[in-house]
């Protein structure tokens, strides 16, 4: 499979996951809905990522789209409510259009410079990559790692909430 099909697999089976899970009101927050994402990453990882980069602009790009998924994570959990459910007093959570819309506009752009570097801007991308001393791996990698990092943020954060909105009532 081409490195951007490889992608766009990733890209729509992160989206359809997060989507198909988070978007809507009382979605309950469960062992299965945390370890999902978790389980999810770490089949992704061993089978996509290539060789991590440790050094030079290879690896500042890889450590900057980990930044990047880290704060758009944070950025969708912020957008998602946490609470207890009034009818089994559980946690729960809602999100709408604004996290849906975050999602896509995310994933449509990691999408979009996947096709676009092989059909678009490939030897400008080229160029600066030779200059630059950056692998196609490591541009791969990268992508691979914002994707991951923004799921796991994202499923971390909600099982974080989901926590503090459970234990005072074990407390009580």
């Amino acid at each position: 499979m081409s490195p951007v099909a490889q992608a766009m697999v990733i890209n729509a089976t992160v989206l359809f996951a997060v989507l198909e899970a988070d978007v809507g009101p009382h979605r309950k927050i469960n062992a299965f809905r945390v370890l999902r994402p978790l389980l999810m990453a770490a089949a992704i990882v061993p089978i996509y990522l290539k060789a991590v980069t440790t050094h030079g602009t290879g690896l500042g790009l890889e450590l900057t789209a980990l930044l990047a998924g880290v704060a758009t994570g944070l950025g969708a959990a912020a957008l998602t409510r946490v609470y207890r459910s009034p009818r089994t007093g559980r946690p729960v959570s809602a999100a709408g259009f604004g996290y849906a819309a975050l999602w896509i506009v995310v994933v449509a752009a990691r999408s979009a410079f996947s096709y676009g570097s092989a059909h678009w801007f490939g030897p400008q991308l080229g160029h600066w990559m030779v200059r630059h001393s950056v692998t196609a791996d490591a541009i791969t990698d990268s992508l691979i790692i914002m994707a991951v990092a923004m799921t796991l943020t994202r499923t971390l954060a909600l099982a974080g909430r989901a926590w503090k909105v459970v234990r005072p009532a074990v407390a009580a």
